[in-house]
């Protein structure tokens, strides 16, 4: 793929191409304290929905990842995996978001679902980016076909699910509307890793998309949040909180004790030093107007 089609790299840029005004006067040092589904944790930084890191043989990194964002105070996401990975992720103690598949078996939806409620978890969501393998057939995962939700079908889920709902994969403002018809509790904003290319920034939809969603369903963004300074870019602009992967993949690669730690919270004083250069006190209180488009 050429890099001009490169979502990924299309984000990128338009991250950099965001620019901060500063404003001191009357300002405070700021507070990164971030509540989510009636639970407080440090920051509103969170870590990926990675997948199948035990299938692939990363089963350390799994666990890791979980107990760097659990000394953190951070949340953790995680995408497709077997009843027992996602177990012991739990069982670290982590506050952790699964990520189910679109499986065109919807009973295997609901089952992972009830597991998940059945282990506590903070809440669940679906891909709903994902029906489609890259040349557009219907995609394989474990075994399993993919299909897409109809609007009908995500709020049967929504209303049975017992934990908080997330769709994850929102790009558009019709996805947008339509999961809130369907009574999600959370989107997340996110091309899921170049699935597709030339798509949007997830940043480029986002302020119009937190207005559509009002203070009851948060809004976060997945995709190429690399640092703190992207976060408070993503946070001013209307989300609720970010999630960042590769980059803490990396860490914990070079530093398996500490690693995924120091990321989390270099990331969130790297936030917290934005917030004081720009007058934001709190996360409830993040102006977009400090927020420009370069020239």
């Amino acid at each position: 793929m050429s890099q001009a089609g490169n979502s990924n790299k299309i984000t990128r840029d338009y991250l950099d191409s965001l620019l901060i005004e500063t404003r001191y006067l009357n300002g405070d040092n700021p507070d990164t304290g971030f509540t989510l589904y009636g639970e407080t944790f440090s920051s509103p930084v969170m870590t990926a929905a990675l997948s199948h890191l035990t299938q692939l043989g990363s089963g350390g990194m799994a666990k890791g990842i979980a107990l760097g964002a659990k000394e953190a105070g951070c949340v953790m996401w995680y995408g497709a995996a077997e009843e027992e990975e996602i177990e012991m992720l739990a069982g670290t103690g982590v506050r952790l978001i699964e990520i189910i598949k679109p499986y065109q078996n919807r009973d295997l939806i609901y089952k992972k679902i009830e597991h998940a409620r059945k282990l506590g978890l903070l809440a669940v969501g679906i891909d709903i980016d994902h029906p489609y393998a890259e040349d557009g057939s219907p995609d394989i995962v474990d075994g399993e076909v993919l299909k897409t939700l109809t609007t009908d079908e995500l709020a049967g889920i929504v209303s049975s699910a017992g934990l908080p709902l997330i769709a994850k994969g929102v790009l558009s403002l019709y996805d947008a509307e339509e999961c809130l018809k369907a009574g999600v509790q959370g989107m997340v904003l996110s091309h899921h890793n170049n699935r597709i290319e030339y798509a949007l920034p997830p940043l480029f939809l986002l302020p119009e998309i937190a207005k559509m969603a009002g203070e009851d369903v948060p809004v976060f963004v997945d995709g190429m949040i690399q640092s703190g300074m992207d976060a408070f870019k993503a946070i001013a602009l209307g989300a609720k909180g970010v999630c960042i992967g590769r980059p803490l993949m990396a860490a914990y690669t070079k530093d398996k004790d500490r690693g995924v730690f120091s990321l989390l919270t270099k990331t969130r004083d790297e936030l917290a030093k934005a917030m004081a250069y720009t007058g934001c006190r709190d996360l409830s209180r993040m102006d977009p107007s400090v927020i420009h488009k370069a020239p």
